[in-house]
């Protein structure tokens, strides 16, 4: 590598070798300063002047290549610093290759005015006619093919280039759509189609790449508005360029790219921008042949152009007329055909294009049209020709009423390209109508019908009219029955063609819709009417009763108001309901997903450690086995290294030659032996090589010596000829060629001798001159010299009055910010104790009030404490008259039942008196036991503070169980009686109250029976 040289020499000596004719050595020269590694840090100042003079040494060498890898390299160094240096570099690059095309075609063109041409009469020499008829070329192509078609290539390659140089960055992203427009420009000058094309890609591969590349510094964001609108620009002049080149396909991938970057745009483009986008749109639906996007299109930029303005009167109708005749154009069948294909990929992407969420209908566009006010905008003859086709019923009359119509429609260059699909609606409405009018027709009569449009292509023919021939077909016998059969095959039609007997018949299935619903009709047919007869009657009858009963007027405000105020006060408490089960539902699920996820974690935990000790195991056991594998591995590498290093050194002694794979099979033994072998046979064939080489070259060499023993003498001789003849011619040619140029010098010098008095004249007149000239300026000098002192010396002076006043302002300044900052200190130090006072007062309030709000809690204790005990109180006394009550209604029922139980006195037979029957021995029940006297009743343990709150506990009755009276003795009365009563009542008495401490007495329960003690007459214990 060449040593770095600064930029200004690289520069000169550039320079230098341009100026002797050696471009390519400059070229070179400065292409070796990129390859240095000191070429980074030098600075663009000093690199900008090269660059730009390499650029025009690879122009004007048509060094594409090396520009482009210069272009790269200067790119990555000045990107970061200085945009515009790139820019300007590019730039001339640009422009010095237009400028190398333009010579170019003004060269051509000259060449090709200069031809020398013998005969002005006969311009065509037979050189050149035979040329031409052989090639196929003219002259001027054949001097453009080789002067500007290289041209034309390098150009192409420099576009390309500095779009390459300046992608992917967003700093670099002005000057790149710049070099696109101009590359669409050259496109569409030089009409390159092919080169348009491979733009285009190279292009739309770049925006590809911005996602690729997004993670890179200054890489394109196309979230930016302005990066997105200059991609958009860009890509609406490459639409305007494929247009106006007519490469139709190139132009609906470029309104893709448009639609792909208009979905990334935050806010609406521009309305002028979207009508272009749908106006350029609706001629590539147009030459496609899809007239229903077609139409669409249209529509679509008709919308925008009337919610804009800026047309004419005269324009604005001649766009509705387009517009109109576009949607009537669009075949009958195209909403069946393309409702089925609604599906689609395709549709679906087209329907896209044009911002329709489902894919557009000939009625619907037709509704659209006339919806826009289209029909009184558009002209007479749309209005009529919509009329007929869409509005009226003239089966028999619609072709001779509608062929003016075409006529001058064909005319017209903007309605021309709409006849073919006219024609198509016009035989459509046709046989529609024929259809529901007559059953079968003679294909006589139909010919005759379609007769005027037959008149019109005749006459288009006669006339040479290329345009009205267009539109105008000859619609004989054949192509009729041709579109009858597409019909039937579409659907369209039920048709049957009779050629025996020369007629159409039309087949109406009353109960079938499908002919019905795929096609419009302007007068129901009998199938539709069938079809439609329960609906219409149901339409009719609905119609009447809304006539006779009319509905009930709606209710108020209010009474909407209250059912609405009910309706939300049910749906809220129904939400209440919903939002408790949900809530219950909820914490039930909570529960239960707890649950699981413990078991499941047991679960997991279980097989865990099961695996975890299998896994043990496993490592254990093929760490055993990898030890017992190294193990052997280690004997066997040992074997192999010990035979290999015996092999390698056998090798590298004796040449001996093993294959590695062979050494496993041998040992050191056979390995010596292989040596010995080895060494023995190379042995003998080098012996051999050597006997028979030394006997070959002692026989050449004999050989050559015999023969050129007598031609060296010859040439030795013939040598010193030659040898002293050179020497003469060579001395001659130098001693005259001296002559001549003494000659020359003293012609020279007597020439010039008869100057020199002029010269010394001259010479003191110039430096008079100069030296006046040097005194004036000198002069001159001073003036100005004097004149800046005095101003510079004013300037100082002002400018040091300046600083004084500022540096006074500045001290007033300073001072004013000290007082303000005190102020606010001392401004500060009263607020913070103002606010500390203010919070002292707040604390001491608030322990007040708490200090109430104890004392209130307080005596609220107290008073529920009271209230508390006097319910007890309250309660012991209720439950004490509920346990006397009780206790006399045992008392009572026991002494019914006594009474009840004891013989009566009068039942009893006297035997005698009482002595004497107490005497007697007839058996008696023995005395009753003795009264009882209750027993103490249980207790059960009450905590202190529930004596007063348990008010519903079971009241206890000191009472025990029922007390029986003793049996009356014999002969006893009521006396007896008596006394037993008093007896009871006395035994029964209340004991006093005692102290419970805390304890509460339990009665027991008088209804459950209990098993009496053998031996006495007490119950129980309970």
């Amino acid at each position: 590598m060449a040593p770095f040289t600064k930029p200004e020499a690289v520069l000169k000596q550039a320079e230098g070798l341009v100026s002797v004719g050696q471009a390519h050595a400059a070229l070179q020269s400065i292409t070796e300063m990129f390859t240095s590694k000191r070429f980074r840090s030098t600075p663009l100042a000093s690199l900008e002047p090269i660059m730009l003079r390499f650029v025009e040494l690879c122009v004007n060498m048509r060094k594409g290549r090396t520009a482009k890898e210069g272009l790269m390299q200067y790119k990555n160094i000045a990107q970061n610093t200085s945009v515009g240096s790139i820019e300007v570099v590019i730039k001339k690059f640009v422009q010095l290759a237009d400028a190398k095309v333009q010579e170019a075609q003004a060269a051509a063109d000259k060449a090709v005015a200069l031809l020398d041409i013998d005969d002005l009469e006969a311009s065509e020499t037979p050189e050149s006619v035979l040329l031409g008829v052989v090639s196929g070329d003219q002259s001027k192509d054949r001097t453009d093919r080789a002067l500007v078609t290289p041209w034309l290539k390098f150009l192409w390659e420099s576009y390309r280039t500095a779009l390459e140089t300046l992608k992917n960055n967003a700093r670099l992203e002005a000057i790149y759509q710049q070099i696109a427009a101009q590359a669409f420009k050259f496109c569409l000058k030089h009409q390159r189609k092919v080169e348009f094309r491979r733009l285009c890609e190279t292009l739309r591969l770049h925006l590809v790449n911005v996602a690729k590349y997004s993670h890179q510094p200054h890489s394109i964001n196309l979230s930016d508005p302005d990066t997105l609108q200059r991609h958009l620009d860009t890509r609406f002049a490459q639409l305007n360029t494929s247009v106006e080149l007519e490469l139709w396909q190139e132009a609906f991938r470029s309104v893709e790219d448009i639609h792909n970057l208009l979905t990334l745009a935050k806010k609406s483009p521009r309305p002028a921008m979207m009508a272009n986008y749908y106006e350029k749109l609706s001629k590539i639906f147009l030459m496609s042949g899809n007239a229903l996007y077609h139409a669409a299109a249209l529509s679509q930029y008709y919308e925008i152009v009337r919610a804009t303005g800026g047309k004419s009167e005269e324009e604005l109708s001649k766009l509705a007329g387009l517009v109109l005749v576009s949607a009537i154009a669009v075949p009958i069948t195209a909403d069946a055909e393309d409702a089925a294909e609604e599906g689609k990929s395709k549709n679906a992407r087209l329907s896209a294009l044009l911002s329709y969420a489902k894919m557009p209908t000939r009625s619907g566009l037709l509704h659209d049209a006339l919806a826009r006010n289209t029909l009184k905008l558009c002209p007479e003859k749309i209005r009529t020709l919509h009329k007929i086709l869409q509005l009226s019923f003239p089966p028999l009359t619609i072709c001779s009423a509608i062929a003016p119509i075409f006529d001058e429609l064909a005319a017209d260059p903007a309605y021309a390209p709409y006849l073919p699909l006219l024609n198509r609606v016009l035989l459509s409405r046709l046989f529609h109508q024929l259809s529901q009018v007559y059953s079968s027709i003679k294909i006589e009569h139909v010919l005759d019908l379609v007769a005027p449009l037959n008149q019109r292509a005749a006459a288009a023919a006669e006339g040479g009219d290329a345009t009205s021939a267009l539109g105008a077909l000859v619609y004989d016998q054949d192509r009729i029955e041709a579109f009858l059969m597409g019909c039937a095959k579409r659907g369209e039609l039920d048709v049957r063609v009779d050629h025996a007997e020369g007629s159409i018949t039309f087949v109406t299935e009353l109960f079938s819709s499908a002919a019905s619903t795929s096609t419009e009709a302007s007068q129901l047919s009998p199938a539709t009417l069938v079809r439609t007869g329960l609906s219409r009657l149901a339409n009719t009858l609905h119609a009447s009763l809304q006539h006779l009963e009319p509905p009930s007027p709606p209710p108020t405000a209010a009474a909407e108001f209250q059912a609405l105020l009910k309706a939300a006060n049910e749906e809220r408490k129904r939400l209440s309901v919903r939002r408790a089960l949900a809530s219950r539902r909820v914490e039930l699920l909570s529960e239960l997903t707890v649950r699981k996820e413990k078991e499941e974690l047991s679960k997991r935990a279980e097989a865990s450690r099961k695996e975890k000790e299998e896994e043990t195991k496993r490592a254990a056991e093929a760490l055993k086995r990898r030890e017992a594998e190294r193990v052997r591995r280690e004997m066997d590498n040992a074997k192999k290294e010990e035979a290999l290093t015996l092999a390698k050194s056998l090798m590298a002694k004796g040449g001996l030659k093993v294959a590695v794979d062979d050494i496993e099979n041998l040992d050191t033994t056979k390995l010596v032996a292989l040596q010995v072998e080895h060494l023995d046979k190379e042995k003998r064939e080098m012996n051999e090589r050597i006997r028979i080489a030394s006997k070959r070259i002692d026989h050449l060499e004999r050989a050559f010596r015999k023969e050129e023993r007598p031609l060296l003498d010859k040439d030795y001789e013939r040598q010193q000829a030659d040898d002293e003849a050179a020497h003469k011619n060579q001395h001659h040619a130098i001693i005259s060629a001296l002559k001549q140029e003494h000659e020359s010098n003293m012609a020279n010098k007597k020439r010039m001798a008869r100057m020199m008095g002029d010269y010394q004249a001259q010479r003191k007149v110039l430096a008079g001159q100069r030296e006046e000239e040097f005194q004036r300026k000198r002069e001159e000098a001073q003036v100005k010299i004097d004149k800046e002192k005095a101003e510079r010396r004013e300037k100082v002076m002002r400018q040091r009055e300046e600083e004084r006043r500022q540096k006074e302002a500045e001290e007033e300044r300073r001072r004013e910010e000290r007082e303000r900052e005190e102020q606010i200190e001392r401004e500060r130090i009263e607020e913070e104790e103002r606010v500390a006072a203010e919070e002292e007062a707040a604390r001491a309030a608030e322990e007040a009030q708490q200090k109430e709000k104890a004392d209130a809690a307080l005596a609220m204790r107290k008073q529920r404490e009271a209230e508390r005990a006097e319910a007890n109180e309250t309660a012991r006394l209720q439950q004490q008259r509920e346990e006397e009550a009780e206790r006399r209604r045992e008392e009572r029922r026991a002494a019914e039942k006594n009474a009840s139980i004891r013989p009566s006195a009068f039942g009893s037979p006297r035997l005698g008196p009482g002595p004497e029957r107490e005497s007697t021995d007839v058996w008696r029940r023995p005395s009753a036991r003795p009264a009882t006297p209750p027993s103490a009743p249980a207790t059960r343990y009450r905590p202190p503070g529930a004596r007063g709150t348990e008010t519903d506990a079971r009241p206890a009755s000191p009472a025990g169980p029922p007390v029986r009276a003793a049996p009356a003795a014999a002969g006893g009365g009521w006396r007896a009686r008596e006394a037993a009563k008093n007896a009871g009542e006395g035994s029964t008495s209340p004991a006093p109250e005692k102290d419970t401490e805390g304890f509460q007495t339990v009665a027991p329960k008088a209804s459950v029976w209990r098993p009496r003690m053998r031996g006495s007459g007490e119950a129980p214990p309970r």
